[in-house]
């Protein structure tokens, strides 16, 4: 008996799985899981409806920071695209001039610095895949490479972006500031960025690929015109960037990102960030031809970016978070959290588990906003109940827990065949370019940038070799412990 119970209080969690792989979308999803959960928690669990409700209510309460910040995020968002500075990025990266042998490497800079700027995987990879895989053609490079690079530096900034929408939702979700957050897995992500670059590099020497240099200025002309109805129907947003890369706009419009980030490393507030960002981007835009009034800005910039946050995003988010505060209310996850805590000897251990739980968890939901939001409580609060330590200590590994939720659903997703990820990049690459065939396992072949970062991370928990990396170290034991190690020693 106590096993199907268990396993029917666990069910919504497989109900909402088996929406989201077959295709459902993420709100409706996450709407009829929550209904379902309700129910469960009524019939099998006996919780009454209205502390069902108030749990629900409670966890989206959680994140309503988050989900503030996410709506100023999205605002700065169109402001880099609308302004320059993404333009900028890209022109930066093509003036440089690229050969076959560096074409993919060049793009996973480029799209990791735009994916920062912009704060979308979705929107890097739309506007740069068109870019980078034609330029590829035309120097000989290899497709396969290049879009495996595209895909792997649209995620960077999905990762670690001040304004991304992942990044904020995992650290709300583990209650702790953004910007900590970016500071204490910064060195960390940039090493794994330098470490694919050079990877890509590496492959197009062993593949022999030309190394003929070629000014990729004017790549965005020779785009066939094909591309732009795909990009019409699938990412429109990428249109006017990628006009943008062809007109030009002056390197002076990459300074807000710069401004951004500095102010980040800095340790001022994530709405500070956001609002120089915001200002500083409008600002040279003016001189830069690019910006119009300041009714423009509030209206194309500020109330659009409001507007397309609210309109799915934030929705989505507060019903994820309403199912996921139902499912802690009738205890759902105690048997998985029991499991972890038993094959745990360590608080190394149990991290590590707490990592293994958000990539399971975005295998079995396909989608990693649902992943962040549905495993994120599940780890936070195993940790909480099993770990002591100090209060610095104790954030420090909320810190790492965010990164798992984040890093294990944006990077993990490319090593998922049946994400909605893929899926969508697949739609995207095989319309943009049409001479070869690219499938979901494609995205396996070459993507440096996600084994290196899923790999990493899971090996520098485990191992204690975080310590070696700046800002990264957790605190080890006996600054922490698990509780269980404790009782044990006090009956000793």
């Amino acid at each position: 008996m106590n096993f199907v119970t268990g396993f029917l209080k666990f069910s919504p969690v497989f109900v909402l799985a088996g929406l989201m792989i077959s295709g459902q979308d993420a709100l409706i999803a996450a709407f009829l899981a929550c209904v379902y959960a309700m129910i469960i928690a009524g019939v099998v669990a006996k919780v009454k409806f209205q502390d069902a409700l108030d749990s629900a209510i409670g966890s989206v309460s959680h994140i309503l920071v988050a989900l503030f910040i996410l709506m100023f995020a999205y605002a700065m968002a169109n402001a880099f695209m609308s302004y320059g500075v993404g333009a900028s990025i890209i022109n930066i990266a093509l003036s440089l001039g690229v050969t076959a042998k560096t074409v993919a490497a060049v793009g996973l800079v480029c799209c990791g610095l735009l994916s920062v700027a912009t704060g979308t995987s979705w929107g890097t990879f739309a506007a740069c895949a068109p870019i980078f895989l034609w330029l590829s053609h035309i120097v000989d490079g290899n497709p396969y490479l290049t879009v495996c690079a595209i895909a792997g530096g649209a995620c960077f900034g999905d990762n670690i972006g001040l304004i991304s929408d992942t990044t904020i939702v995992s650290s709300g979700i583990q209650g702790v500031q953004v910007v900590d957050r970016i500071r204490h897995q910064g060195v960390w992500s940039v090493s794994c960025l330098v470490l694919a670059a050079v990877a890509f590099i590496v492959a197009g020497f062993v593949m022999g690929l030309p190394g003929e240099t070629v000014d990729g200025s004017a790549v965005v002309s020779q785009i066939p015109e094909n591309v732009w109805t795909v990009l019409e129907a699938e990412r429109p947003a990428a249109i006017p960037l990628l006009e943008q890369v062809a007109s030009g706009v002056p390197v002076y419009m990459v300074l807000p990102l710069i401004i951004v980030i500095a102010l980040a490393i800095m340790g001022q507030s994530t709405f500070i960030c956001i609002g120089s960002g915001l200002v500083s981007a409008y600002v040279l835009g003016l001189f830069a031809g690019t910006a119009g009034n300041v009714q423009s800005l509030l209206d194309d910039i500020v109330y659009s970016g409001f507007e397309e946050a609210g309109a799915w995003v934030i929705i989505m988010m507060m019903w994820v978070a309403a199912f996921g505060g139902v499912m802690q209310k009738m205890d759902a996850f105690a048997p998985l959290a029991a499991f972890v805590v038993k094959m745990s000897k360590r608080v190394r251990g149990l991290l590590t588990w707490n990592a293994v739980l958000s990539i399971a968890g975005n295998a079995a939901l396909a989608d990693e906003m649902a992943q962040i939001v549905t495993i994120g409580p599940v780890i936070k609060q195993i940790t909480e109940e099993n770990v002591e330590g100090s209060e610095e200590d104790m954030y420090k590994l909320s810190l790492r827990n965010a990164t798992f939720g984040d890093a294990m659903g944006v990077f993990g997703s490319q090593l998922i065949p049946w994400h909605v990820y893929l899926g969508f990049y697949v739609g995207i690459a095989s319309g943009v370019y049409p001479l070869v065939e690219i499938t979901n396992m494609d995205f396996l072949k070459f993507n440096f940038m996600a084994y290196i970062a899923v790999g990493s991370l899971l090996l520098l928990t485990f191992t204690g070799w975080d310590r070696f990396v700046p800002l990264f170290k957790l605190p080890s034991e006996p600054a922490v412990r698990l509780k269980k190690a404790t009782k044990v020693d006090e009956a000793a």
